[in-house]
């Protein structure tokens, strides 16, 4: 396992971390529930390979992850270091510090290593500068008494609105999104590591969207016979500016899988790297041809998340995602994707989305094609 200084933290992590967000499940009086007789050993596994970072959050698998995680750290609290977050619900500092006292309660800890704040954005931070005992100061105040270690925040606003946190002195860590598909915040991982943050990245392989084979995106070095999975690890792995990736890992496999890739030294070679960025740049320009996802068609009358099934038809047709992308638009028919849309078979031909789309595109057709293409 490599491991790296985490920014100015003074604590050195592993470049792979547990990511608490997706451990087994099983069915329990008509519940899903963790299933702790794998997911607690499979963490427990992962830390004796040397994994010492492991994320969870309030909210995740049903909210019992922390609980799972807990049981997990128990003879291991010392060795690895724990990270969780706070949904920032309201301004009160006081609920702050109910939030992070509950996720103490259901870790069983005394403390927090890395202590988040969930997903923020500019507009909401701004507004917690200079309350009185808001966030920000209960944050502080939790450190002072030694129940956080070091504050943190994840981040999935605009890429633009980035930096005037990370220049707010506040925070040690930084969590942002980064894979083959999404290099958006390569630029906001460059100016925190320079500013001595520590970084983290989630959904190195695009929330499982690279976890499927594609014969274009393990083609793009044709030296290396790399599985689209690993190609996407890789490839976060050889960015110097990143300290942790973050997986998901379910199963045994994927650990050991994912633990050989973070083993090695010398991801990518600077010319791979560039071979693999200017052909990704190309296929997002090819994906633009069909829809930027300006989201001017939207609202649908049907109900239908145009730009939405349209980005999952990109995935199979300009990045050879193709069993993702069906197995994605079959989870929204069944009502199980995070996005709620109507499938596109629903499309009404009123024609109002076409009026609307600056980039005139067929819109009425594409949807029939769509439907025809990823509901077989």
């Amino acid at each position: 396992m490599i491991y790296k200084d985490f920014g100015k933290t003074g604590v050195k992590v592993s470049a792979l971390g547990f990511g608490a967000m997706r451990l087994p499940m099983k069915e329990a009086d008509g519940a899903k529930i963790v299933n702790e007789d794998l997911a607690v050993p499979l963490m427990q596994e992962a830390f004796k390979m040397g994994v010492n970072y492991v994320d969870t959050a309030p909210l995740y698998c049903e909210k019992l992850s922390e609980a799972a995680v807990g049981k997990a750290l128990k003879g291991w609290r010392d060795k690895v270091y724990l990270s969780t977050k706070n949904p920032i619900e309201d301004n009160d500092g006081d609920h702050w510090t109910e939030r992070l006292e509950n996720s103490l309660k259901k870790l069983d800890t005394d403390y927090i290593d890395f202590y988040h704040f969930w997903g923020i954005n500019l507009k909401s931070f701004n507004g917690w500068q200079g309350l009185k005992y808001g966030p920000i100061e209960a944050a502080q105040k939790a450190k002072e008494q030694g129940l956080i270690k070091h504050l943190s925040f994840s981040y999935h606003d605009a890429a633009e609105n980035y930096k005037p946190i990370i220049d707010s002195g506040i925070f040690e860590t930084t969590l942002v999104q980064y894979n083959l598909l999404d290099r958006s915040n390569e630029e906001n991982i460059a100016y925190a590591k320079s500013k001595g943050l520590g970084v983290v990245v989630m959904g190195p392989v695009g929330g499982g969207r690279l976890g499927m084979p594609s014969e274009k995106i393990q083609s793009l070095l044709k030296n290396k016979p790399l599985s689209t999975a690993e190609m996407a690890l890789r490839f976060v792995l050889a960015n110097e500016n990143i300290d942790i990736a973050l997986s998901g890992m379910g199963n045994l496999d994927m650990l050991k899988e994912n633990f050989a890739v973070a083993s090695l030294t010398g991801h990518l070679t600077e010319d791979e790297l560039k071979t693999i960025k200017t052909m990704m740049e190309e296929n997002k320009n090819l994906a633009k041809l069909y829809c930027t996802g300006c989201n001017y068609c939207k609202p649908c009358p049907q109900g239908i998340d145009i730009p939405y099934l349209f980005e999952i038809m990109n995935r199979y047709r300009v990045y050879d995602l193709k069993e993702h992308a069906k197995s994605a638009y079959k989870e929204m028919m069944g009502g199980l994707s995070w996005i709620k849309s109507a499938d596109a078979s629903k499309c009404a031909a009123c024609g109002v989305c076409e009026e609307k789309c600056p980039q005139k595109l067929p819109i009425i057709q594409q949807l029939k094609d769509t439907h025809a293409t990823l509901a077989t």
